[in-house]
């Protein structure tokens, strides 16, 4: 189950950063509330996962998997250019969350 919690707050990692960007430095009401809502989610759900995780690897793969989906999800919306090299890398990204995964001793 810490694993399932561990991605959810992964994802919504990845929507208080992109709510974050959206916000325009607090100035927009609702991007704002979102981010602080997602926030303290993803942060409560870190906080729980850790319990039966390792520090190192929760905190990796939470990282990991808000990171690699802010990238997509501003591919997808068109904020960012797609590129070869950037879907290689978000690959190698998600192959070392999978591997952080496989090799943790605490599951």
């Amino acid at each position: 189950m810490a694993w399932v919690v561990l991605i959810v707050s992964g994802v919504l990692e990845a929507v208080w950063a992109t709510a974050l960007g959206k916000s325009e430095g607090f100035t927009k009401l609702w991007p704002s509330l979102v981010f602080f809502g997602a926030l303290a989610l993803s942060m409560c759900g870190l906080a729980w996962a850790m319990r039966d995780i390792s520090t190192g690897t929760a905190y990796a793969v939470w990282v990991g998997v808000g990171a690699a989906l802010t990238v997509a999800w501003a591919m997808i919306t068109g904020d960012t250019d797609v590129s070869w090299a950037k879907l290689a890398l978000m690959a190698g990204l998600v192959g070392c969350v999978v591997g952080l995964k496989l090799v943790d001793g605490s599951h």
